[in-house]
């Protein structure tokens, strides 16, 4: 059974999506930064893979994710650079979809209570526009997917 993904829009160009995790904050925060990780749970619908994940996790330093669809080999990607880190609590980075112009400011925070951890992720958009056509390509579904998979992971006490 897969736990609830909330997305709620706090301003108009922001969205934020929270879920929470079974597992202590710093192996959640793990699985986000080691590129090892991220490549085994953050890959949205089935039949895609993520054969490059880099990551230079410092302030000022860059990560690049590329995703390829075993169908037809299509890929897409994602880049940006780390503007904060609080190891395990706290990063904020920059991203943007390869190939199109403006991004994101994302700000995703590790809350743990108990042994159990509240990823909150926030989303701000150039403009309201900006943030309801990212809304529109099913990103939060493909997001639901990847995070039932992180809890997979999680399970194995992989960090």
């Amino acid at each position: 059974m897969s736990a609830t993904l909330t997305v709620t829009q706090p301003s108009a160009n922001a969205v934020t999506v929270s879920r929470s995790f079974d597992a202590p904050a710093d192996l959640v925060f793990a699985c986000h930064t080691k590129p090892q990780l991220v490549q085994r749970w953050q890959l949205g619908p089935p039949g895609w893979s993520m054969p490059v994940c880099e990551i230079e996790l410092r302030v000022g330093g860059a990560y690049r994710y590329i995703w390829r669809s075993a169908a037809d080999g299509s890929e897409f990607g994602f880049t940006g650079q780390f503007r904060e880190i609080a190891a395990p609590t706290r990063i904020v980075h920059t991203e943007g979809m390869i190939g199109t112009p403006g991004e994101a400011l994302v700000t995703t925070t590790f809350e743990e209570h108990a042994g159990r951890t509240t990823l909150t992720l926030t989303m701000s958009f150039e403009s309201e526009e900006v943030r309801d056509q990212v809304l529109l390509t099913g990103m939060t579904d493909g997001m639901a997917q990847s995070y039932d998979r992180l809890d997979e992971l999680l399970a194995e006490k992989v960090a």
